[in-house]
């Protein structure tokens, strides 16, 4: 749909990146880049045309950065937020989704869906009316690889030849949301874990042929040297998602404990290389879950080592700031159409 500019971003929504052209990946993240830039300027150049309007933050799943980047980049906007938190909407129990999209399509200008299955979060921008945004489902994080890509683009300078290996769990959001960006942009995705933990076939096949467009390479491997080796980008996320049973656990630490990222991993990788995570990470025991699983499993560390964590190829928290500029980035463009700060 295009509003009275052209835009070819106006009233669209933001579900998954295979739904999006790789220049406007790019559009986007210069659009982020541009706004963390005014942000942090001495004085900020106004961004007309959100001011007044109203968004919903629908929360199934609980967060720190989507939740905190949606709404600070909302009232940078000039935008007023109702966070709903999992007991605080009817979605789904007591009213269908669709009767949901419906009645707050009639409320709010825009709505953000962090939760569980993609196809929530598709039906309610089948009858929403206004922009629906992906904070998270079981399938894919299109706003969280926005800031890992421009992350990128701050480390490297350039995006094309780029190799990202990625280790760990890759059947689920982020690991199906780096191999689709990273093959529409030209940088070459490496999976490394266990054969049983890699992404859908189908789901690689789709992305072969946008690589076959772009110019990248996908490799999969279940050695951890191979994989690791010269890449640019070392990236893992946990092994267990929220709300999984104890034997999920047990069988993921099994099975993934040799592909944690250690200090002889980023060694290995390219001499610049830096590591990625899109938190939060178990990668000490400050936290009722990491002291949990210590003393269940007897591991004080899981996907990645402290000394990595805190060490001089952290940029996780570079990528976590990044957030909150993508995602002002997809709200301003989608409410406005412009892809201009000024």
């Amino acid at each position: 749909m295009l509003n009275d500019t052209g835009s070819a971003f106006y009233k669209r929504h933001f579900l998954t990146l295979k739904d999006y052209t790789p220049a406007e990946i790019l559009t986007l993240v210069e659009l982020a880049d541009a706004f963390r830039k005014n942000k942090k300027a001495p004085v900020r150049k106004p961004a007309t045309g959100c001011e007044g309007m109203n968004i919903a933050l629908i929360f199934e799943k609980t967060s720190t950065r989507t939740r905190c980047s949606f709404e600070v980049a909302a009232h940078d906007l000039g935008m007023n937020v109702t966070y709903l938190d999992p007991t605080s909407s009817q979605i789904g129990k007591k009213e269908s989704i669709k009767d949901t999209a419906r009645v707050m399509g009639r409320m709010f200008d825009g709505i953000e869906y962090r939760g569980y299955g993609q196809e929530i979060v598709e039906e309610l921008a089948k009858y929403a009316g206004v922009p629906v945004w992906n904070g998270l489902t079981n399938e894919y994080h299109p706003t969280q690889m926005l800031a890992d890509i421009l992350t990128i683009k701050d480390n490297f300078g350039s995006l094309k030849g780029i190799t990202l290996a990625y280790m760990g769990d890759a059947r689920y959001n982020t690991g199906n949301s780096l191999m689709i960006v990273c093959s529409k942009l030209g940088l070459n995705f490496v999976c490394c874990a266990p054969k049983k933990y890699w992404p859908d076939p189908a789901l690689i096949k789709q992305c072969e042929e946008y690589a076959s467009a772009s110019g990248a390479k996908i490799k999969f491997t279940e050695d951890i040297m191979e994989g690791s080796r010269d890449a640019q980008v070392i990236y893992t996320d946990v092994w267990v998602s929220m709300g999984e049973p104890d034997y999920i656990w047990a069988e993921r630490i099994h099975d993934l404990e040799p592909y944690r990222v250690t200090m002889d991993v980023m060694k290995n990788a390219a001499m610049d290389a830096i590591f990625l995570h899109c938190l939060p990470s178990f990668h000490d025991l400050k936290t009722t879950t990491g002291k949990k699983i210590s003393e269940k499993f007897g591991i004080n560390e899981m996907e990645v080592t402290d000394e990595v964590f805190e060490s001089e190829y952290s940029r996780v928290f570079d990528e976590a700031e990044n957030r909150m500029h993508t995602i002002k980035a997809v709200m301003y463009a989608t409410l406005t159409g412009k892809t201009t700060v000024s």
